[in-house]
C-alpha cells in the first residue's frame, strides 16, 4: 500500500524546527508529549498516515533539542518513551517496500546526524523497522564491514562504529543468529551493550543454558550486572526454572529504587515463595540496614518481624509513626511497638527535618493504639522510662514530651 498525497498538516512539524527549545527540558517534554498523542490519534483512524508522522517526528527530535539541557535525564526519558511509541506504528504500518525503504532511509539518516544523541535507541529497534527478514538482512550485509573495521586488529582503522547495534538487530531479525556470535568474537572486549545481542541470538536458537552462560560470561569492567541478572532471571524463568531463577538472580535482577517495591516487585514475580522467606533474604542481602525494610515486612503483614526489623537498625521515625497512626484500631498491638521504636530513634537524634509535630504525632498515636488495647498505663511507662534516658544533643524529645510525662524540665 503506497502513501497517497496528503494535505494533512502536523501541528508538530512548526513546533520541531532545529534549535527550537532553549535550555529548559519542561517546554520540551510537553511538546514532545503532544507530538506523540497528536501522531497517535491519526494513526487510530489512518495507520500508514500516522506512520508517516513517526518518522518525521523521529527526523525532527535530534535538531530540535539540540539545546535542550539533558543533565537531569529527563528529557532523555521522554525521547525514549516517544520512540517506545513510534516503532510500533511504523512497524504495523502497511507501507509497500518502496515507502518502507524510503523510511529506513530517512531514519538512518536522522539516526547518523543524532550528535547529541537522542534517538540513540532506535538502534535497538532497526531488526523491527526492517520487517522482512530480507530486507534486515539486507541492512546487516550493508552494516557489517564496517563493524568487523571497527572491531579489526588495524588500530588507525578500529574504533566506536554507530552502526554496531543496529547491525546486530538487523542479523537477529534476518535470522542469522551464529554470525551474530562471529561477529561479537571479534570485539576487543566484553561489553554487554553488545553482547546481550549475543544472548538473544542463542535464545533464538533455543540454546537458553548457553545464553545464560554467555551472559554471565560478559561480567567485566564494562558490565552491567543489574541488566545480566535480569536477562538470566528471564531465560530460566521463561524455561520454568524459578526456584533456579529465584535463588541466582531475583535480588539482583529486580533492585527498584525503595525498599518496599523491591520486596513487591519480587513477590509478584515470585508467588510460590512466602513473603517471609523473601523478606528474610532480602535483608541478608543488606547487612546494617534491616530497620529499612520494616515497611516490605509491613505490607506483608509480618507485624512481628517489621518491628523486630525497626529496631535493629534504624529506621526513619516518619514511617514508623505513619504505620503507628494507620494501624491503631486494626492492630494496636503492633502499633504501639510502631509508635515506641518512632518515638526510640528519634530520642537517638535520628530523622530528617524533625519537627516538634514529628514527635507529638509518635507519642499520640502509640497511646491513642494503647487505650484502644487496654494498656495505656503500661505504654505511658514504656514512653517515660524512653524519653527519660534521652542524652542526644539537646535533647528535643524531652522538650517536647517532658512536661506532659511528668519529667524535670531541661
Amino acid at each position: 500500500m503506497k502513501l497517497k498525497p496528503s494535505s494533512h498538516k502536523w501541528t508538530f512539524r512548526a513546533r520541531f524546527r532545529r534549535h527550537a527549545f532553549g535550555w529548559r527540558s519542561q517546554p520540551a517534554i510537553k511538546r514532545v508529549r503532544e507530538a506523540v498523542s497528536e501522531i497517535k490519534k491519526i494513526a487510530r483512524k489512518d495507520p500508514l498516515l500516522g506512520a508517516e508522522g513517526a518518522v518525521l517526528l523521529l527526523q525532527k527530535l535530534s535538531p530540535a533539542l539540540e539545546h535542550v539541557d539533558s543533565s537531569s535525564g529527563a528529557i532523555g526519558t521522554a525521547v525514549n518513551k516517544a520512540i517506545d511509541a513510534l516503532v510500533p506504528m511504523i512497524v504495523k504500518a502497511s507501507a509497500d517496500d518502496d515507502l518502507r525503504d524510503k523510511w529506513l532511509e530517512r531514519l538512518w539518516e536522522a539516526f547518523q546526524e543524532d550528535d547529541m544523541p537522542y534517538i540513540e535507541t532506535l538502534a535497538d529497534f532497526w531488526g523491527d523497522l526492517c520487517v522482512s527478514p530480507e530486507r534486515a538482512s539486507q541492512w546487516a550485509d550493508q552494516l557489517m564491514p564496517p563493524v568487523r573495521m571497527s572491531w579489526g586488529p588495524d588500530p588507525e582503522l578500529r574504533g566506536y562504529y554507530k552502526g554496531t547495534t543496529a547491525c546486530l538487530s538487523a542479523l537477529l531479525k534476518a535470522g542469522r543468529e551464529e554470525e551474530i556470535l562471529a561477529l561479537l568474537d571479534l570485539a576487543p572486549y566484553k561489553s554487554w551493550y553488545d553482547r546481550e545481542w549475543g544472548v538473544k541470538a542463542l535464545i533464538s536458537m533455543g540454546k537458553k543454558a548457553e545464553a545464560v552462560r554467555y551472559a554471565e560470561d560478559s561480567r567485566g569492567l564494562n558490565d552491567s550486572p543489574v541488566a545480566i541478572a535480569q536477562a538470566c532471571e528471564e531465560i530460566l524463568l521463561s524455561s520454568g526454572m524459578a526456584e533456579e531463577a529465584y535463588n541466582r538472580y531475583a535480588i539482583e535482577a529486580n533492585q527498584k529504587t525503595t525498599y518496599l517495591a523491591t520486596f513487591r516487585t519480587i513477590a509478584k514475580k515470585y508467588p510460590h515463595k512466602e513473603a517471609s522467606r523473601i523478606l528474610r533474604d532480602l535483608v541478608a542481602s543488606t547487612p546494617g540496614e534491616e530497620g529499612k525494610w520494616f515497611a516490605a515486612a509491613k505490607s506483608a503483614g509480618l507485624f512481628r518481624e517489621a518491628i523486630a526489623l525497626a529496631n535493629r537498625t534504624p529506621c526513619d521515625p516518619k514511617t514508623l509513626t505513619r504505620a503507628s497512626r494507620d494501624m491503631a484500631e486494626t492492630e494496636p498491638i503492633f502499633s504501639i511497638e510502631a509508635g515506641m521504636a518512632a518515638l526510640r530513634w528519634l530520642v537517638e537524634g535520628y530523622g530528617y527535618d524533625i519537627t516538634g509535630m514529628d514527635v507529638r504525632e509518635a507519642y499520640d498515636h502509640t497511646m491513642t493504639a494503647a487505650e484502644n488495647a487496654g494498656c495505656r498505663g503500661e505504654a505511658f511507662d514504656r514512653v517515660r522510662k524512653l524519653v527519660s534516658a534521652e542524652v542526644f544533643g539537646e535533647r528535643f524529645v524531652t522538650k517536647i514530651l517532658g512536661r506532659e510525662l511528668g519529667l524535670p524540665e531541661t
